[in-house]
């Protein structure tokens, strides 16, 4: 055992020591294409070291247009068509040094396990509350109202609801102090309370809140983690939309046999950050993506993959190919809805969010999504809501009674968020078709 560990520690030393006399290199070219930023990362490979590229870009809202993706052997080189979101090239030469800096920094203390998570600010300056149960209607702005009763104030969270489940990731304060809550007995408190919220009269079972260890978070990597522990891909009973939304979203997973690899073949709606949305999932489950081609067109988004367990093994089962269609269809379509987007801009103060999704609830409003920020001083919200059915469009007038009821104070913008366009068409090309030549020849089995 005792020789079986030094082996182990001394591979761990090797691996850090070849990475350190091979930094990762980073090419940030704005004049390669005419109408995107061009850039390109080479380093060791490692596993999630794609993940951790694709979330930089992510984090920083940049729309990827074209990828190209390879990882064979023991050496990582992608490349990457970027955009910004008004449709123009990175010309800020502060976000071309962000992201120089923070994707060249020695790998081995670059982003934490996939245990851990990531984020830009540590957690000993507020709570995390991790929140899991059964999605109904009022859930957040009860959720909000015993926070606002317990003194503590919510500066940031992100809410996604998906298959009738909802998780929440929420930072908050104490109102006195404006730094994390520290007290137990306050603390089992507020978990007891809220736990009793999430339970509601039938969910003893799977109801959760959790109080995370201190340390680093990158929120919506974290939620993916809990929808696909809650088993949120498993099949529920659709609504209208929800089933119309599927329809447009192709997922298959083939066999190349010759290569020994697994094919998975994404087409669906484009939408920001799928690309993260997919790497995420695909890490998470430990699979490796040695070769992978993305590209977009208009609205519509072609993702192809060649990946291996961890293991160094493709799919071996038909259990298993199902298993990753459904979570790969799952992580499309969390955050993909046809709902309004309500954009709120005030002056943040306690109880903010408990009023204001007090408001929807009573204009029979269905919050869907969520996505909560505090920025020196002033509340920045969005919220994705629908009707109750989830089917109807929002009535104006409902928004135009929220307006009344917020207050002038209060700069509320309604957006439509759709995620629809005319149906993808399909593709005539065969399997392989985004790598052209480079398996030529070969055999892809289902």
């Amino acid at each position: 055992m005792l020789i079986s560990v030094s082996t182990h520690m001394e591979e761990d030393e090797y691996a850090k020591l070849i990475r350190r006399m091979n930094p990762p290199r980073v090419t940030i070219d704005n004049n390669s294409s005419p109408d995107a930023t061009v850039i390109q990362v080479e380093s060791v490979n490692k596993h999630g070291i794609l993940l951790e590229v694709v979330q930089v870009l992510a984090d920083l809202d940049l729309v990827i247009k074209k990828a190209y993706i390879s990882s064979d052997g023991g050496w990582f080189m992608d490349v990457f068509n970027v955009i910004c979101h008004d449709g123009s090239k990175i010309r800020d030469e502060r976000v071309v040094g962000y992201i120089k800096k923070v994707l060249e920094r020695d790998p081995a203390f670059y982003v934490p396990s996939l245990n851990s998570s990531v984020g830009l600010k540590p957690s000993d300056d507020y709570t995390v509350i991790e929140l899991v149960g059964t999605d109904r209607p009022g859930l957040l702005s009860e959720v909000s109202a015993v926070l606002t009763n317990l003194g503590c104030n919510v500066v940031n969270a992100e809410i996604w609801t998906h298959n009738a489940r909802a998780a929440a990731v929420v930072h908050v304060t104490d109102d006195t102090t404006k730094c994390a809550v520290e007290d137990p007995k306050r603390l089992s408190t507020i978990k007891k309370l809220l736990c009793n919220v999430l339970k509601g009269n039938n969910d003893l079972k799977t109801a959760k809140m959790t109080l995370s260890t201190p340390g680093f978070m990158h929120r919506q990597r974290r939620l993916h983690q809990i929808m696909f522990a809650e088993r949120d891909y498993e099949k529920v009973e659709k609504t209208e939309q929800e089933k119309e939304n599927k329809l447009t979203t192709r997922v298959m997973v083939l066999d190349c046999v010759e290569k020994d690899y697994t094919v998975v073949t994404i087409h669906c709606r484009d939408r920001p950050k799928l690309l993260f949305d997919i790497i995420c999932t695909l890490t998470d489950m430990q699979y490796v993506v040695f070769h992978g081609v993305v590209r977009t067109e208009k609205m519509e988004a072609f993702q192809e993959y060649y990946i291996r367990h961890v293991d160094g093994s493709p799919v071996s089962s038909e259990a298993e190919r199902e298993r990753v269609m459904q979570c790969l269809e799952a992580a499309i379509e969390r955050r993909t809805s046809e709902a309004l987007e309500l954009e709120l801009c005030t002056a943040d103060r306690v109880g903010l969010l408990s009023d204001i999704t007090r408001i929807f609830r009573e204009n029979s409003l269905c919050i869907k999504r969520a996505e909560i920020s505090t920025e020196d001083g002033t509340a920045k919200d969005k919220f994705y809501v629908t009707d109750m059915t989830g089917n109807n469009p929002v009535d104006p007038k409902t928004i135009d009674s929220i307006r009344t009821q917020i207050g002038q104070q209060a700069a509320l913008h309604a957006r439509w968020n759709s995620s629809q366009s005319s149906d993808p068409q399909p593709e005539e090309t065969t399997i392989g078709f985004l790598f052209g030549n480079l398996f030529k020849g070969k055999t892809f089995q289902t």
